[in-house]
């Protein structure tokens, strides 16, 4: 299951976040290196969820929503971004579960306007205690059916 690039701006659903690409995240050919979209796009994320006070600050515990893993990451490459400087990616819930979720994203120009890769990540909310899944906040899941990508 690959997902498909959606549209481009302006945004009907998600939060478009700013992020910088750096000089030092170019490869010997100046293109952004490929291991760095998935970074850049887990910055992004922990900025939005920061935002709404969700922050892992090094206590599983007490982390919440925080304590979670990544179970799966599909990204497609469209197009090289061959320069530093201020780029963006587009975020958004595909799937909002009681202890699973499947976000989507584009790392993009920074008007949204072009993509540059997209994709997908599944994430399991864990118990610190076991590790095993456990169900996501209340307060999680409302700012989340905010992010929430309509049906199609």
């Amino acid at each position: 299951m690959t997902a498909e690039a959606p549209a481009a701006a302006p945004l009907s659903y998600g939060r478009l976040v700013p992020v910088t690409v750096h000089f030092d995240d170019l490869d010997a050919l100046g293109l952004l290196h490929n291991a760095r979209y998935p970074v850049l796009v887990e910055r992004a994320w922990g900025e939005l969820w920061e935002e709404h006070g969700h922050r892992y600050a090094g206590d599983w515990a007490a982390a919440g929503d925080a304590c979670n893993a990544v179970k799966e990451l599909r990204i497609t490459y469209e197009a090289p971004v061959t320069r530093p400087g201020a780029h963006a990616v587009h975020l958004w819930l595909e799937r909002l579960g009681r202890t699973g979720l499947t976000y989507g994203f584009r790392f993009c120009s920074a008007d949204g306007a072009t993509t540059y890769a997209h994709g997908t990540r599944v994430l399991v909310r864990l118990d610190a205690a076991t590790m095993r899944p456990a169900p996501w906040s209340e307060a999680f899941r409302t700012v989340g059916r905010e992010l929430l990508r309509p049906a199609a």
